[in-house]
């Protein structure tokens, strides 16, 4: 997924409400998310290079990251969906770079992050990894995540309160069983997991597809307008594509993770039991066209967590922070600024 974008000044957030009386699946009434004053953010930066990286370990898991510089307090974790990377986060830790220091990382398998021997790829042990990175740095720490991430963040925010300060979800893979032709950017990736003569060949058409295909391809599925997605991020996305292709475990973590993240809406600990045992104060971003979470499951998830609230973007797909990273800024940081031990603002060069 690409690393960041221009934001149409149109763009105006709303709150999806609650259903009607009497509406089967009626959700409970949902707080409307806050937004902070935009002139306390620095101007968007469209060309932005990613963030510096490197490998960290910590409770004894080693992770690629990306750091952005920031004030002391309560640190930002960022957290990237199935197939995405900490690139995902370039733009938004950008934008709360004054309030906060960033740490995008690459769960194990993803981005430059070498999954360790025996690793399984589970959603369950992706917590695990995280979990004991955050653990071993002994912070508590604003947790953000994006799809997979999401439920990654809220896994860690369940079980282990005291790390996590704020959660912020973006467009959480929350189960949805179903079945819709939009999510798939390419039918070959369904086919790719068949067993046998099927899935070869799927496998090796999608092999085929130049780095700056599978980019495009990426943007169609996982933003609300693709044609608003400037040239050089396409350019950077294809970059990282064509990275991923070269490292040997990178596409046994990918279809390890998606089946793994599949079995998890069936079988199990429900995601939605894991989510009404979060304390920490939430917000949930949803954009209405996003194609592979249905919005419908917004107000729910909202709902299930028992101190969140709730930000709806119009024209917005799966990526919010990265299709809209203004609007998505300024929702996290009024979180932040309302959260028991709220960081400082300061001024970078």
């Amino acid at each position: 997924m690409l690393g960041g974008m221009v934001v149409p000044a149109s763009l105006r957030p709303r709150v999806l409400r609650p259903a009607s009386p009497g509406t089967a699946d009626r959700p409970a009434p949902v707080r409307t998310a806050e937004l902070a004053d935009p002139d306390t953010f620095p101007p968007l930066d469209p060309h932005h290079r990613p963030w510096p990286g490197r490998e960290i370990t910590s409770g004894g898991v080693t992770l690629h990251v990306r750091e952005t510089a920031g004030p002391d307090g309560t640190p930002a974790v960022y957290v990237h969906g199935l197939g995405g990377s900490s690139l995902n986060w370039t733009d938004l830790a950008a934008q709360l770079r004054t309030r906060a220091a960033g740490t995008a990382v690459d769960l194990p398998g993803f981005g430059r992050t070498l999954p360790p021997a025996g690793f399984d790829f589970t959603p369950a042990a992706h917590v695990d990894a995280l979990l004991c990175f955050l653990a071993g740095r002994n912070q508590p720490v604003h947790l953000l995540g994006n799809s997979l991430g999401g439920t990654v963040a809220l896994g860690v925010a369940a079980r282990r309160p005291e790390l996590v300060r704020t959660l912020t979800l973006v467009s959480p893979a929350m189960p949805d069983r179903r079945p819709d032709p939009r999510r798939m950017a390419d039918a070959r990736l369904a086919l790719a997991l068949v067993p046998g003569r099927i899935g070869v060949r799927a496998r090796a058409g999608l092999a085929a597809m130049s780095p700056r295909a599978r980019a495009e391809q990426t943007v169609r599925i996982c933003f609300g307008d693709p044609s608003v997605v400037p040239e050089h991020r396409l350019a950077e996305a294809a970059d990282e594509v064509a990275l991923r292709a070269g490292l040997q475990w990178a596409q046994e973590a990918g279809e390890r993770t998606a089946k793994g993240m599949v079995a998890s809406w069936w079988w199990g600990a429900s995601p939605w039991a894991v989510a009404a045992r979060v304390q920490a104060p939430t917000l949930v971003i949803w954009g209405d066209r996003d194609r592979l979470v249905s919005p419908r499951l917004a107000a729910r998830t909202a709902a299930t967590i028992p101190n969140a609230r709730l930000l709806m973007l119009p024209g917005v797909g799966h990526v919010a922070q990265i299709e809209a990273p203004e609007t998505v800024a300024r929702a996290v940081a009024a979180l932040w600024d309302g959260a028991p031990g709220k960081a400082e603002h300061w001024e970078d060069a």
